[in-house]
């Protein structure tokens, strides 16, 4: 292809691209969201759950909701696209995406955890993220049913909340597509 025959797609471009891939997407994904404070991190975390089809996100800890003026700034108004819970204890939020039929899945750096990339992500997964500061709790990691990390190679030893988030959610969904 040519850099003339190359042009960005229209908003009904885009709308038929994500239509296919909507077609091609069987398996529920949720979010459970430990502890995030920033307001920016919960509003890109938003963003990325309602452009990947999360079905649930669940706030635990003390979560920002989504309702802050600056993550419905970051987030461009995606939190009407995703249902959430306000934000309660993680075990609570841990026992209500179980009960909704949700294997959890920690992204997190531990001694047993695998890399995302060889996951159990397959059927209904919801992926659970910690805070800023110190990632995923002890209640939150014994309420997981797996454990996986984010490979790095470079010199820094992990990523930004919300960057993390986007990255998991897109190898979760990636893997479904690829199967």
């Amino acid at each position: 292809m040519t850099t003339d025959a190359r042009r960005q797609l229209r908003a009904t471009d885009v709308k038929r691209l994500n239509r296919g891939w909507r077609r091609r997407t069987e398996s529920r994904l949720g979010l459970l969201v430990e502890s995030v404070t920033q307001p920016f991190n919960i509003g890109s975390i938003v963003r990325s759950a309602a452009a990947f089809g999360v079905d649930h996100l669940w706030l635990a800890g003390n979560a920002t909701p989504p309702t802050h003026p600056n993550a419905r700034k970051t987030g461009l108004g995606t939190e009407r696209l995703v249902t959430w819970d306000p934000a309660v204890p993680v075990t609570e939020a841990a026992d209500a995406a179980r009960l909704a039929g949700f294997r959890i899945i920690a992204v997190e750096l531990t001694s047993d955890a695998v890399p995302l990339h060889e996951a159990p992500l397959d059927g209904d997964v919801c992926l659970a993220v910690g805070g800023e500061d110190h990632g995923c709790s002890p209640a939150l990691l014994a309420a997981a049913d797996a454990v996986a990390y984010i490979p790095q190679v470079g010199r820094v030893g992990s990523l930004n909340v919300a960057v993390a988030t986007a990255i998991a959610l897109a190898e979760t969904r990636r893997r479904e597509w690829a199967g």
